[in-house]
């Protein structure tokens, strides 16, 4: 005959399920929070941090500016620090342009969005793009890691978006080759009155123009 389990047991194992209830919850509510985000946002400002990783973690580089976006497909990355640099996405091309070499890098949309972190932020097919799959929360917040679908070619192997609560906090990012890169997000303002002009480039007199 098979013992009774005790009542240590007993109370032991509904503890347990109680929090894998909970964390369950939780990790459902923060793929809520990205579908919500990605439903309910068509603009976005922020100041962003960003810390990009080597794939064997010997080697850190770190940089910050603004990150703006309007749905669809409009983004704006001003680095600020340590190297002047800007990326527009105007709908149709995404513009790159280093300050110090004073050269334009233009690639159609298409070719330069597809699976990155901008084509979560500020793209319209969520669903259609990723496999989303809640993760525990760590640091503080919620996360979310979204594997693209079409791997193949893609600029990223994987993405975790972290949430604290509704708003949108970080981004880590690991790319085809392995490199880690996290952006940490501040001072978001959400659905903000952004002019046109903000998603629009003309390049500077005398740039070096590649078109790729």
């Amino acid at each position: 005959m098979t013992p009774l389990p005790s009542m240590k047991s007993v109370l032991r194992l509904a503890g347990s399920a109680l929090l894998l209830g909970a964390c369950s919850l939780a990790q459902a509510d923060a793929v809520d929070a990205l579908k919500t985000f990605a439903q309910k946002v068509q603009s976005a400002s922020a100041a962003f941090a960003q810390t990009v990783t080597s794939p064997d973690g010997a080697k850190k580089k770190s940089s910050s500016g603004r990150f703006e976006f309007q749905r669809p497909n409009r983004f704006r990355f001003d680095y600020q620090k340590p190297y002047e640099q800007t990326i527009v996405a105007d709908g149709q091309k995404v513009w790159l342009y280093d300050t110090d070499l004073n050269q334009v890098t233009v690639r159609p949309l298409a070719q330069a969005l597809g699976n990155t972190p901008a084509g979560v932020l500020a793209g319209a097919a969520l669903d259609r793009d990723f496999h989303l799959k809640a993760e525990p929360d760590q640091g503080g917040l919620q996360w979310v890691l979204a594997t693209p679908k079409q791997a193949e070619g893609g600029s990223i192997r994987s993405m975790r978006v972290g949430f604290k609560g509704e708003q949108l906090a970080a981004l880590e990012i690991v790319d085809a080759f392995g490199q880690r890169s996290r952006l940490d997000f501040s001072a978001l303002e959400v659905n903000p009155k952004l002019a046109p002009q903000r998603f629009q480039f003309t390049p500077p007199q005398g740039a070096d123009v590649l078109q790729q």
